[in-house]
């Protein structure tokens, strides 16, 4: 089959075009390259998906013209672009545009396809809010522009599927930790602070924060399980993460031990809109896809300092 994956340089959208690669799909993925991180690190994932035998178009959703060069036939889109996070440096011209203005121009695309089978929007559980521990029919209340803008963009894909104008789900994830995460997330920066004796930015009060740390290959296990099942998950929003739930000091003192050191803190103040507990209620995943992640928290570091030294260590 022929899978669009947008976003494809990025931390997970990269993970999930190799595992279709390794199934046998014939992956075609598109990423603007933006600047919102080193784009060194972004043709870095590219690249890896390339070597195999996926191929890469560089274009922006966001841009009518883009679409042209998109095929004309595809059996599914995994729709990863997005605007990421919550970031000072982010406008919320930057969420609205890729998050909502992206998403919309990228369905328009998806219904003129004669054989698309399933469009797969990935979510967020920011979609939730502060407190993201919900069944997925729980209302949403989400606290930041990635959040409001991440909801808009899910409503905008399921309303189609409510229509009956194609097939369409939405997956929610939850946390997602492992190789290729970004520089600006949590375990990228300690594990950075703890190999170069440098100070990491702890926000106040983040110490005691709950979280469903999720290795990203339980998340791709999620992702591409659904297909074949494309009339099952038809309009659904599904979230996809571990039960385990850790406080951001268990997840430090988990790097602290695989690294064998123990990182100084430097106390920042808090950021608007950072969740407060995230742990994923996955009760309709494993009903519906038989979802089942194993991969233990500190497995999950083991693997992403393992990546990070390969990598980066003569960097």
């Amino acid at each position: 089959m022929t899978i669009l994956v947008t976003g494809v340089a990025g931390f997970i959208g990269s993970h999930t075009a190799e595992r279709l690669l390794d199934l046998g799909h014939k992956v075609i993925g598109v990423d603007n390259f933006s600047d919102y991180y080193d784009v060194n690190l972004k043709r870095m994932n590219a690249q890896a998906v390339m070597d195999k035998g996926g191929e890469i178009l560089e274009l922006d959703l966001r841009s009518k013209e883009s679409y042209s060069k998109l095929p004309d036939e595809v059996d599914f889109i995994f729709h990863y672009a997005a605007q990421p996070g919550i970031s000072a440096s982010s406008s919320f011209e930057d969420y609205l545009t890729n998050n909502v203005i992206g998403t919309k121009n990228l369905i328009d695309y998806a219904l003129e396809l004669p054989g698309l089978r399933l469009f797969v929007n990935i979510g967020t559980s920011s979609i939730y809010g502060l407190e993201a521990t919900y069944p997925e029919h729980v209302a949403p209340k989400p606290a930041s522009f990635y959040g409001v803008t991440k909801l808009a963009a899910e409503q905008l894909v399921l309303q189609k599927s409510r229509e009956k104008q194609m097939l369409a789900c939405s997956l929610r994830l939850y946390s997602v930790i492992g190789p290729r995460e970004r520089p600006e997330k949590m375990y990228t920066k300690l594990i950075a602070c703890g190999l170069n004796d440098a100070s990491f930015p702890l926000y106040d009060g983040s110490e005691k924060h709950l979280r469903s740390f999720t290795y990203v290959g339980d998340i791709v296990d999620g992702v591409v399980s659904v297909i074949g099942k494309d009339d099952l998950v038809d309009g659904e929003v599904i979230n996809l993460g571990t039960e385990a739930e850790h406080t951001t000091k268990e997840g430090i003192e988990a790097v602290e031990a695989v690294l064998g050191k123990p990182i100084k803190m430097n106390n920042i103040p808090k950021r608007a809109g950072d969740q407060l507990r995230t742990k994923a209620n996955i009760d309709k995943a494993r009903k519906l896809l038989n979802y089942n992640p194993q991969t233990t928290l500190l497995e999950s570091v083991r693997f992403q300092v393992d990546w990070y030294i390969e990598n980066f260590s003569k960097a």
